[in-house]
């Protein structure tokens, strides 16, 4: 259910729940809270002389089953990150990473009599976060962001954490989901995507790419964020790097796939679902800035061939992501939430047009890459 329609009984469940946690103080209140979609989210605010506000979350475990694993990833990479920031202070470091709070019998959830499961984080103050970029400041922040966030885990075994959501960015895993849609035809409509599926296959065997590298042993599995958006990055009031939130899809996998969604959410000068794709064209400024700011800290710890392979996560992110969105409108639309009849087949052909121009400016990129890399 979305926050803006919740239930009275939603808000009371939800301080029900939030008592179950060691929060200081009573709770004075409970209001959902941000723009996520899966997890439903809550303020909870008290009347703790300390003036700390805290973050309540009812898991989607629909989406993830494994709330366990789910929920050891996190405390295991929030406990690496605050190691790492030790030397600031722990003032600073409460502002820099997320903090988990146990319920009062020492566990990371709580699980109600619904079957629903919870946690609470402390809600770091003085922040902001934007649905959409709006200065290349802000870009070059949110590449910072994402390039520390991975360098600050780089020497964490990513054995140690749990593939929440296997094969999420496993190209060959989409394609053969595509290939059984398109065998099962179900509410017959591969006959007027004939056109997409043909450009599709043409590229099928340059975006496994980065796949290949890995399974060659060229490419170091890492622990990546894998849910790039520019949202997940808190700034300060001066829109400097504060903390990368959203830790839910926070697995092993390669720096290509976090930068390649990152670019694909801030380079489209569009929607996601642009119907007019005239104006789908790339806002190369942001895709420098951005660039700028990741390889300032990630390029401390990647290799040559990682490096590489970033240009390959660009044109694949939004490839996979027209893949997935053809995928759902071929089977009838059961996956995403559609607005109209066509809304699945607007966004592929978006998405494929963000393909187009990013191999119409494939150098133009790789020289900003090369550039930046090559800097001081």
């Amino acid at each position: 259910m979305k926050s803006e329609v919740m239930s009275t009984n939603t808000i009371e469940n939800s301080i029900l729940s939030a008592e179950k946690f060691k929060i200081e103080g009573n709770i004075v209140s409970s209001v959902p809270f941000g723009s996520g979609h899966i997890n439903d989210t809550f303020k909870i605010v008290t009347d703790s002389d300390k003036k700390e506000q805290y973050l309540l979350q009812r898991i989607n475990h629909h989406v993830f089953r494994n709330v366990d694993g789910l929920m050891d990833n996190i405390e295991r990479v929030c406990l690496h990150l605050k190691q790492k920031l030790a030397h600031l202070g722990q003032e600073e470091v409460a502002k820099r990473t997320m903090t988990l709070i146990p319920t009062w019998d020492g566990q990371h959830y709580y699980k109600d009599e619904q079957g629903d499961y919870w946690r609470v984080f402390i809600l770091i103050p003085e922040t902001r976060s934007y649905d959409i970029l709006e200065t290349t400041d802000q870009a070059f922040s949110g590449g910072m962001a994402f390039g520390q966030f991975q360098k600050q885990l780089s020497d964490l075994d990513p054995t140690t954490i749990v593939e929440v959501l296997p094969n999420f960015h496993n190209i060959e895993f989409r394609m053969n989901n595509l290939r059984e849609a398109i065998a099962n035809d179900r509410v017959n409509r591969v006959a007027e995507v004939q056109d997409l599926l043909d450009y599709i296959f043409e590229r099928e065997d340059k975006m496994r790419t980065i796949l290949e590298l890995g399974r060659a042993n060229k490419l170091p599995l890492r622990i990546t964020h894998n849910d790039t958006k520019f949202n997940n990055v808190l700034l300060d009031s001066n829109d400097q790097v504060q903390c990368v939130i959203d830790l839910d899809t926070v697995m092993p996998g390669y720096v290509a796939y976090d930068f390649g969604d990152a670019i694909r959410t801030i380079i489209n000068s569009a929607a996601e679902d642009e119907a007019d794709l005239s104006k789908i064209v790339l806002n190369v400024p942001l895709f420098e800035a951005f660039t700028a700011g990741y390889l300032s800290e990630a390029k401390e710890f990647l290799n040559e061939t990682e490096v590489e392979s970033l240009i390959h996560g660009v044109h694949l992110l939004p490839y996979m992501q027209a893949v997935r969105f053809l995928t759902d409108y071929i089977d009838g639309d059961t996956y995403y939430k559609i607005a109209y009849p066509e809304h699945n087949l607007v966004r592929t052909k978006a998405q494929l047009k963000l393909v187009q121009e990013l191999e119409a400016n494939h150098k133009v990129l790789t020289d900003i890459l090369a550039a930046n890399l090559n800097s001081n």
